[in-house]
């Protein structure tokens, strides 16, 4: 077809070195004469500029450009490489190098804007002399005849207000610019500086959201409407009306035709081109806020907010969108099962981890990320009752004085604290006498928690906690082995996944890795690994926690393979757990009220978050290999201490 002829093959007596060699020979247009004054016209007034340049002593050095990076869109993006959601400030910017962009768009922009583009220095005399003919008949500013170059320098150092003395500005910082950079330097940095309409800066945004395609593909007809745009772009924007932007489109077509930079077929079949219009992009939501936000979050701790507004950052997350979609699917089912149960305003959290690596694979911090944006999952400190357990068992087993065969004595006791007496109480009421910590833990007893947790320490408790990443407040008082303290979902998740892993544990992240535009690594979250627990210790502690679903509180959540977890349940039921593992899958799932009041009489984790914690773990290990955990006999059994 003619269209994919290029601008040499139709002047193949003129080539210059410049990559850009298809616009070379636009001179040629008004031939060779004018060509000769039109160049001794530019010499002439470029010396008398420079000589003008010394009262302009002040202006900005554009020596700086040769190091300028502008604001670009940080973009984030699933396991797989899905777009989630792009973060930007004012400019929603993709930088693209000139030969990533299409011969159709550049064509049409210099036709449109400046066709002497690689034949002037800087400014153009002939265009300088129209403006000031318009601009004398009008008797003020009306035409401008800026070259790319000086339309750059605008966009970059000087305001917008039309001036006499800007002009000249702009004409002498143009002049200089084109001292320091080569044409394709300027027309590439002009192509991804250049404002398109609708907070789109640059080509590539403009062609994503105009015609969701890249840059790099855009046709004849798609490049001369985006052409039409630059004067005025929110005014001729094919989204605002397409009737504009077609005549936009026709005169820009017409230049080019006129300069022979396209023949008359090519103008024919651009013009009867259908146009396929993309959307709006510059900033709408997140499919997926909880965990986007949570990234953005990340980001702004390590890199800062500036740079991730305008650091053009490329985030690959540990999560898989789907696997996400699943996971909040789930909470609302489960939301909506709960009011039909009672649960009136109910809210709910979900956090699933691999243990093994330590990356977030679901998060979800809410029954609706478009109803409220605090994130649950990450932010809500909630007292985790009875899953705080197996801290303190844990505790007990690495001092070396405890196995799950350890018997424990469940009957009344009484301790003075700080507040006075404290004399705990199992939830049903009862006291079962001496049994072994795999039935109290099972059982969830209270009393022998405590016991165990006074006789090993409660700062020894306190230190684990703090080992497997919980940072909330804590005493040393006697109500701690029950949970007394707040945490995250998170926390949560994150710590039992260090038990699953048998003491071996990375920072739990939603980032895997963080590049720049470019492709340079700024961040890569690689898991190292580092033994922070006794591997006998969480190998036992695990062990013990399979007895909680396979005949105890936890029974609710049985899934038909090896799995660990643990039940929990706040005084007033306003706090109710699960958390539980599988050698591949560590999830905690909250259930609460915003405003910390009572669930309902009889809302226990064990009844009504270990269905959900096992409908979600079905879904998630629907083609996972069943795995057994490794059992304490592959491990040292650590000495008394």
């Amino acid at each position: 077809m003619s269209s994919s002829r290029t601008f040499e093959d139709k002047q193949p007596q003129r080539r210059a070195s410049s990559g850009f060699e298809f616009m070379k020979g636009v001179g040629q247009v008004t031939g060779g004469t004018l060509l000769s004054i039109t160049m001794l016209a530019s010499s002439i007034v470029a010396g008398g500029l420079v000589g003008l340049a010394i009262s302009f002593r002040n202006l900005p050095d554009v020596r700086q450009l040769r190091n300028f990076f502008p604001s670009e869109t940080t973009y984030i993006y699933d396991v797989k490489g899905k777009l989630l959601t792009s973060i930007h400030g004012e400019a929603n910017r993709e930088v693209v190098p000139l030969d990533r962009i299409s011969p159709n768009l550049k064509r049409a922009v210099l036709a449109s804007e400046d066709s002497h583009f690689y034949d002037h220095h800087g400014i153009n005399p002939v265009g300088v002399g129209r403006a000031i003919v318009v601009n004398a008949a009008a008797g003020g500013v009306r035409e401008g005849g800026s070259t790319v170059t000086m339309q750059l320098v605008k966009n970059l150092f000087l305001s917008h207000k039309r001036a006499f003395t800007r002009k000249l500005a702009e004409a002498v910082l143009a002049i200089r610019l084109e001292q320091i950079l080569n044409k394709d330097q300027i027309f590439e940095m002009y192509l991804n500086q250049v404002y398109w309409g609708h907070n789109n800066y640059g080509v590539q945004t403009a062609a994503r959201s105009y015609f969701n395609k890249s840059a790099e593909y855009l046709s004849l007809g798609e490049s001369a409407m985006m052409a039409g745009l630059i004067q005025a772009p929110e005014e001729f924007s094919p989204f605002v009306s397409m009737k504009l932007a077609k005549q936009k489109q026709k005169e820009v077509l017409g230049r080019m035709l006129e300069l022979n930079w396209i023949s008359q077929s090519e103008y024919d079949d651009a013009l009867k081109q259908e146009i396929k219009l993309g959307r709006i992009k510059s900033f709408q939501g997140s499919a997926l806020p909880y965990v986007t936000n949570t990234v953005a979050q990340e980001l702004a701790k390590k890199f800062g907010r500036e740079t991730l507004l305008k650091g053009g950052m490329r985030v690959q997350t540990t999560v898989d969108a789907d696997f996400q979609m699943m996971a909040e699917e789930t909470v609302s089912k489960w939301h909506k099962l709960l009011l039909e149960q009672g649960l009136s305003k109910n809210q709910m959290a979900l956090v699933a981890i691999d243990p093994r690596t330590h990356f977030i694979k679901a998060l979800v911090g809410g029954i609706d990320p478009k109803s409220s944006e605090f994130n649950r999952a990450t932010q809500a400190e909630r007292q985790p009752g009875s899953s705080f357990k197996p801290f303190v068992y844990y505790t007990a087993f690495a001092s070396g004085k405890y196995t799950p065969d350890s018997t424990v004595v469940d009957s009344p006791v009484s301790y003075r604290d700080g507040n006075g007496m404290y004399s705990p109480r199992n939830y049903d009421g009862t006291f079962r006498g001496a049994m072994p910590i795999r039935t109290a833990i099972a059982q969830s007893r209270n009393i022998p928690v405590i016991k165990v947790g006074k006789a090993v320490g409660m700062n020894r408790v306190i230190e684990t906690c703090r080992t497997l990443g919980i940072m909330s407040p804590m005493a040393p008082v006697s109500s701690l082995p029950l949970g007394a303290i707040g945490v995250t979902p998170l926390e949560m998740a994150s710590a039992y996944a260090t038990f699953a892993n048998y003491g071996w544990q990375s920072p739990p992240t939603v980032i895997a890795r963080v590049t720049d535009s470019s492709g340079n690594v700024l961040l890569d979250n690689t898991p190292k690994p580092q033994l922070v627990l006794d591997p006998w210790a969480s190998a036992a502690i695990i062990d013990v926690m399979r007895s909680v679903i396979s005949e105890g509180t936890g029974k609710g959540a049985a899934i038909g393979r090896p799995a660990a977890g643990k039940t929990g349940t706040t005084s007033s039921e306003k706090d109710i757990w699960f958390v539980g593992t599988v050698p591949q899958l560590t999830t905690a799932v909250w259930v609460g009220r915003d405003d910390n009041r009572q669930l309902a009489d009889h809302a226990t984790g064990g009844v009504m978050v270990a269905p959900i914690w096992k409908d979600f773990m079905q879904k998630a290990l629907k083609n996972v290999p069943v795995e057994n955990f490794k059992p304490t006999s592959q491990f040292s059994r650590p000495k008394s201490q």
